[in-house]
C-alpha cells in the first residue's frame, strides 16, 4: 500500500513538474497570441454592439449593492473610453499582411465606426460627455486612447466624426473635478485639444501638473491629491496620464523636457515596485479601492514596458511573463465573463460585492490598460526573448535578486 502511495505521489510531482515546464518554456509567440486573443475577447461585445450603433441596446448594466444610481447615464462611455485607452497602442501599429496584421485592421474598422457613433449626436449610442461629473474621467480616457493611437483613430476619421470629437470632448469644461487624481482628467482632455484642435486651456494643464508635482510624496509613488492612498490609482490613472500629457505638451512644441525627464524617471521606479508586486502564481495585493478594474491595475509597468523605459535590472521578457501570469490568473477565472461575453463586476470571477458605489460594467473595461504592451511589434525583444522569471519568482524558488532600495 505504501509503494502504491509513492508511486502516485511520483506520478502527481512528476505532471506538476510537467505542467510547470510547459509553461515555463512556453513560446514567446504564443505568449503574445495569447495577450492579443485575450484583449480582443474583452473589446468583442464593446465594439461590435456599438459599430452597429446598439450598443444601449446590448449592454447590461451590472451595479453593486452600493451603487449610487443606476449608472446608465455613464457606463457606456465608461466601456468605450477605457477599452480605446488600453487599445490604442495595438491598433496604432496598422494593418499589415500577417495574421495579426489582418486582425487589427478589422479591430481598427470596428472602432473607427463606434467612435463615429459615439460622438454622433443623431446616433442613438451618441454618449453622455457632460450631465453628471463621471463623463469628465471617460472624455479623458477616450482623449487618452486618440493621443496613443493618433494615425489610426484621429487621422482616419472622417472630417465630420472630428468635428464631433473636438466638440464632446469641450462639453467636459462644463464639470468641476475634484481636488485629487481628477485634475489630470481635464489636463488630458485639454491636451488632446492642443493636438487635434490646434489651441487648448493651458491653464487647466499647468494647474493639473503643477499640483501633481507638488503631490509627489517620494519612491515612485503620488498622493491622489494630498493626501497618500493604498492602492492602484498611481497606475490606474496618475503616471500614465501625466506621462502621455508631457509628452503631448512637448510633441506641441512647449517644452516640459525637464519635469517630462522627471517623471518619467519616478515612473519607470514605481514600474520596479509594480513588477515585484506580482507573485510567482500571478497573484498580488488586493489593496485598495476600484479593484474590479482587475489587471488595469498594471497599466503603468506596462506602459514603461511599451516605452521601452524598464530599469537595468528589469528585463523585457520577464514583465511579458509576469504580465502573462496575471492576466491569465484573472481572465480565466470563472464568471469574469457573462453568458453574452461582459466582463462582470469581481477581482476573481465574479464578486458583486467587491464593486464601490460608481462601478458598473462599463467601468470593468479599464481592465484594458494591461495590453498597452501590444504596441509593442511581434519582433521587439519583449515578445521575441525567451520566458524569463520575474522577481518573485525568482526568490521564492531560491535565486538572487538586486536589493531593492528606495530612490
Amino acid at each position: 500500500m505504501k509503494n502504491n502511495n509513492k508511486i502516485l505521489q511520483t506520478l502527481v510531482l512528476g505532471l506538476l513538474l510537467f505542467a510547470f515546464n510547459a509553461t515555463s518554456q512556453e513560446k514567446p509567440e504564443a505568449v503574445r497570441e495569447y495577450y492579443v486573443s485575450s484583449l480582443t475577447k474583452i473589446a468583442d461585445p464593446v465594439l461590435k454592439a456599438l459599430s452597429k450603433d446598439k450598443l444601449k441596446e446590448k449592454m447590461p448594466v451590472e451595479r453593486s449593492p452600493g451603487a449610487w444610481d443606476d449608472r446608465t447615464h455613464v457606463t457606456y462611455l465608461e466601456a468605450f473610453g477605457r477599452l480605446m485607452s488600453g487599445m490604442a497602442p495595438w491598433l496604432e501599429l496598422g494593418s499589415d499582411d500577417t495574421e495579426e496584421g489582418k486582425l487589427r485592421e478589422k479591430y481598427i474598422a470596428l472602432s473607427l465606426k463606434s467612435l463615429e457613433n459615439a460622438v454622433d449626436p443623431k446616433a442613438d449610442d451618441f454618449m453622455n460627455f457632460s450631465n453628471d461629473k463621471q463623463p469628465l474621467v471617460d472624455a479623458a480616457f477616450l482623449a487618452q486612447a486618440l493621443l496613443r493611437a493618433p494615425n489610426q483613430l484621429w487621422e482616419k476619421s472622417d472630417s465630420k466624426t472630428q468635428k464631433h470629437i473636438i466638440e464632446a470632448l469641450k462639453s467636459t469644461r462644463s464639470i468641476t473635478p475634484y481636488y485629487s487624481n481628477w485634475l489630470l482628467f481635464t489636463a488630458m482632455v485639454e491636451a488632446a485639444l492642443l493636438k487635434f484642435d490646434g489651441e487648448a486651456d493651458m491653464v487647466r494643464m499647468e494647474y493639473a501638473l503643477t499640483k501633481h508635482m507638488e503631490w509627489y510624496l517620494g519612491d515612485g509613488m503620488y498622493g491622489d491629491g494630498p493626501n497618500f492612498h493604498w492602492d492602484y490609482y498611481n497606475s490606474f490613472v496618475i503616471q500614465p496620464m501625466m506621462l502621455d500629457i508631457l509628452k503631448t505638451l512637448n510633441e506641441e512644441g512647449i517644452n516640459k523636457e525637464r519635469d517630462f525627464k522627471e517623471v518619467t524617471r519616478r515612473a519607470k521606479r514605481y514600474a520596479e515596485i509594480q513588477e515585484r508586486l506580482i507573485s510567482p502564481e500571478g497573484t498580488y495585493p488586493p489593496i485598495g479601492r476600484s479593484l474590479a478594474y482587475r489587471f488595469g491595475a498594471f497599466q503603468s509597468l506596462s506602459q514603461i514596458a511599451l516605452w521601452e523605459e524598464l530599469p537595468e535590472e528589469i528585463k523585457p521578457a520577464q514583465v511579458r511573463s509576469a504580465l502573462h501570469a496575471v492576466i491569465k490568473k484573472q481572465i480565466e477565472a470563472e464568471g469574469t465573463f457573462d453568458e453574452n461575453g461582459w466582463l462582470r463586476v469581481g477581482f476573481f470571477g465574479s464578486q458583486n460585492n467587491i464593486g464601490e458605489g460608481y462601478i458598473s460594467t462599463g467601468s470593468l473595461y479599464l481592465c484594458s490598460e494591461a495590453f498597452l504592451v501590444l504596441g509593442l511589434s511581434p519582433e521587439n525583444a519583449f515578445w521575441s526573448a525567451p520566458a524569463a522569471p520575474w522577481t518573485q519568482k525568482k526568490i521564492w524558488n531560491g535565486e538572487a535578486i538586486p536589493i531593492d532600495k528606495a530612490e
